[in-house]
């Protein structure tokens, strides 16, 4: 989601591994790296947790990821990869991360023969995922990747194709479907609580501006509204009703110069099997938050839907679904930890960060073909 700030967005795209010399960690700050020549995809640690190292430190994984896993009870976080040197002294300090795990974007292939990590996050903007969880995949570590997967199916499906040639899991950071209240409206559709689910109305959003280096108003780096907020609402309908949308339109807009290159407004309509429904908007200048399910026999709904905490909402017999006071970041990271251990499927494999990226990219040809409906 976010992305280290102290080089420049284009000039990263050109230049990542290369701004720090040839090969390994050289002066500006990086350590010499002391690995081990074993490899491991599971180590456990003496304390029974898997190793995480975060690719990017960013806001999120600064201000999110990192001190959630400071409360996870199945992975810890013991590596980073970054491209600013000065923020290895401060992660180092802060977080006990030894030389040996710390690494840059030219020399995270090393990875491979470290065995304090089992797991690699990514946390880069859209356009750099596939290549990073690519790397990735490549030195038999398993991969967290940030939200939305990728640019296009294509590249969800290289991620895919890569993480199976090398015997790891795949899982995309949709931490909403790890949350409880989340999790017990999937269980309502699941089991016809409320009856058969009829519509679905959705909205993720928020107003406000990029900041000077940010990606998101940024087309080749997968800025827009859609791709970093959308997702949200093309999810939570796909979870709520428990179905594959086939058809698709949507209208796409921005009203402020600075998200000219961007959308900073879309719209959506998703039909599904069955004549159900969903409508669905995102923004970055109006803030939406909601997920409403209209079933045969009643609605249920949650407002705020997304949001990190406080994720909240009732039903049409009164149930009150209320918040659940836990870190929704430790919450995914530990279930899909817990997954790799037990060796077992995760709750968000790479297919279903696939399944939102062939919306994202059928709204967008829609929009520019005057809202038609796509077939998918």
């Amino acid at each position: 989601m976010s992305f280290d700030d102290s080089i420049s967005r284009k000039d990263f795209i050109r230049k990542a591994g290369l701004v720090f010399g040839g090969t390994g960690l050289v002066t500006s700050g990086f350590p010499s790296l002391l690995l081990s020549s074993s490899k491991s995809k599971t180590s456990n640690g003496s304390n029974g947790k898997l190793g995480v190292a975060l690719v990017g430190l960013g806001g999120y994984a600064t201000g999110q990821l990192a001190p959630a896993l400071q409360q996870t009870e199945h992975c810890e976080l013991r590596g980073i990869v970054t491209g600013s040197p000065w923020k290895i002294p401060v992660w180092q300090d802060k977080y006990g991360i030894p030389d040996g795990n710390v690494y840059n974007y030219q020399t995270m292939s090393e990875i491979a023969n470290n065995d304090d990590i089992d797991v690699i996050y990514i946390v880069l903007p859209p356009s750099m995922h596939a290549e990073y969880s690519i790397k990735a995949a490549e030195t038999g570590k398993h991969v967290w990747c940030e939200k939305p997967m990728a640019m296009n199916e294509q590249e969800c499906r290289s991620m895919i194709e890569a993480a199976d040639n090398n015997g790891v899991q795949l899982t995309v950071g949709y931490r909403m479907q790890h949350e409880p209240n989340t999790q017990t409206i999937i269980r309502y559709g699941e089991n016809e609580t409320y009856g058969t689910v009829q519509s679905v109305r959705a909205g993720a959003g928020y107003n406000g501006r990029p900041g000077p280096d940010s990606w998101r108003d940024d087309a080749e780096m997968g800025g827009g509204a859609l791709y970093d907020m959308g997702v949200y609402a093309i999810n939570g309908a796909r979870y709520a009703t428990g179905l594959e949308p086939i058809a698709v339109r949507g209208r796409q807009w921005s009203e402020r110069a600075v998200y000219s290159e961007v959308d900073e407004f879309t719209e959506f309509e998703l039909r599904f099997p069955e004549g159900v429904t969903a409508t669905g908007e995102t923004s970055f200048g109006k803030s939406v938050n909601y997920l409403d399910v209209e079933c045969t026999d009643g609605w249920y709904r949650l407002s705020p839907m997304q949001s990190y905490s406080g994720v909240q909402g009732e039903t049409s017999d009164g149930t009150q679904l209320r918040p659940c006071g836990c870190n929704q970041q430790a919450l995914q990271m530990d279930d899909d930890a817990l997954a790799i251990k037990e060796g077992k499927a995760p709750i968000v494999p790479g297919e279903e960060g696939l399944r939102d990226i062939r919306i994202v990219r059928a709204i967008m040809e829609s929009s520019e073909n005057g809202q038609e409906w796509i077939e998918l």
